[in-house]
């Protein structure tokens, strides 16, 4: 059975790991469906945020894989009660009589405007994946004009 997993991969923090990463995904076949990283408390490191498809086993050779490369210091696959946040940057509208609805709209979502236009409005909002999912469809019927997601940025519970 087919189903997502979020790995949080610890690196060193230097040139081409992100290369060597994506690398071994894709001459293995594997897809990435979202991918984040940065820096963490430590300088010498940075933590990666991958979420990828497929079946145990396929998960399996992921981490193997991920563990071989001497720049990888941990992968977790981090269960599902984990704190995954994601980002967004949407530019939605086509007219000013649309505003009145979008900013309610912006407001059950607890989104912040961040940018006006003459013709739309740009938003920003955190959240879990499927809150930023429902927050895009709901502007859809406005005319989603730019967008930009991060990607998730996830931690396991203590």
């Amino acid at each position: 059975m087919q189903s997502k997993y979020v790995l949080s991969v610890l690196v060193e923090n230097d040139s081409g790991v992100l290369i060597r990463v994506a690398g071994l995904f894709s001459r293995r076949g594997y897809n990435i469906h979202s991918l984040n990283v940065a820096e963490t408390e430590d300088k010498k490191t940075s933590r990666m945020t991958i979420v990828v498809q497929g079946d145990l086993r396929t998960l399996d050779q992921i981490e193997k894989q991920l563990l071989k490369l001497i720049d990888v210091k941990e992968v977790l696959v981090l269960p599902e009660d984990s704190v995954c946040r994601e980002h967004i940057l949407i530019r939605a509208g086509n007219s000013v009589e649309e505003r009145a609805s979008m900013i309610e709209v912006a407001n059950l979502f607890r989104a912040k405007i961040v940018d006006v236009s003459h013709d739309s409005l740009m938003f920003e909002l955190t959240g879990e994946p499927q809150k930023i999912t429902s927050f895009v469809n709901l502007l859809k019927q406005y005319g989603i004009k730019k967008l930009v997601r991060t990607g998730i940025s996830a931690l396991e519970r203590s």
